[in-house]
C-alpha cells in the first residue's frame, strides 16, 4: 500500500510541477503557474503523513517506509533545483528565456559543481535519516523499526559511494577540455 503512496506522491510532483509551468508560460497565468508550484512541497507532506500514520497504527516498518523517507529527503534536498531546472527550459521554449545553464564539464568548475550536489545530498541524508530516526521513536518498537535502522546504514553507504566516485575524483583527477574545444 505504501508504496503505492510513493508512486502516486512521484506521479503527483511531476503533475503539479508541469501543470505549474504551463499555466506560467503556454497559457501566460503567472500567478496561477506560482501558486501550483507552491503546492509541489504539498506532495511531500502527504507522503510524510501516510508513512506516519501507517506505522502509528501499528504496522512493522518495512522497505517502503524507509523508502519514502528517503524520498522525502531527497525531495527537499533537490526538489527546488529539479523546478529550477524545469523552469530554465519551459522559459526558454515557451517565453523566449535564455537557453537553460548546463553544468561545468571540465575542471576545477566541475569539481566545485560535483561538491555542491553532494552537499544538497548530505542534505537529503540528513532529512531523511532524521524522518527514520522520527520514525523510530513514534513506533518504540526495536522490533518493529530494525528496517528504518537499515535504511539510515543504506543511505550513509550511498552518501560515501557518491563522495568518494564524483567530488572527490573530480577534484583529484579533473576532467580535461578536449583539445581545440
Amino acid at each position: 500500500m505504501l508504496v503505492a503512496v510513493i508512486i502516486g506522491c512521484e506521479v503527483a510532483f511531476w503533475v503539479v510541477l508541469l501543470a505549474g509551468l504551463i499555466a506560467r508560460y503556454p497559457l501566460r497565468r503567472p500567478r496561477l503557474g506560482a501558486a501550483l508550484l507552491i503546492a509541489v512541497p504539498v506532495v511531500d507532506l502527504v507522503l510524510l503523513a501516510a508513512t506516519m500514520i501507517d506505522l502509528r497504527r501499528g504496522a512493522t516498518a518495512t522497505f517502503a517506509h524507509g523508502l519514502a523517507a528517503a524520498y522525502l529527503g531527497f525531495s527537499v534536498a533537490f526538489g527546488h533545483s529539479m523546478v529550477r531546472w524545469a523552469d530554465e527550459r519551459f522559459a526558454h521554449r515557451f517565453a523566449g528565456g535564455p537557453p537553460p545553464r548546463r553544468a561545468p564539464r571540465y575542471g576545477m568548475a566541475r569539481a566545485r559543481h560535483e561538491w555542491r550536489e553532494w552537499g544538497k545530498g548530505m542534505i537529503g541524508w540528513a532529512v531523511a535519516c532524521a524522518v527514520l530516526l522520527a520514525g523510530i521513536a513514534l513506533v518504540g518498537d526495536g522490533e518493529r523499526t530494525a528496517e528504518l535502522w537499515a535504511w539510515t546504514g543504506r543511505l550513509t553507504v550511498v552518501m560515501a559511494g557518491w563522495l568518494v566516485f564524483w567530488p572527490v575524483a573530480y577534484t583529484v583527477f579533473p576532467k580535461r577540455a578536449p583539445r581545440g574545444a
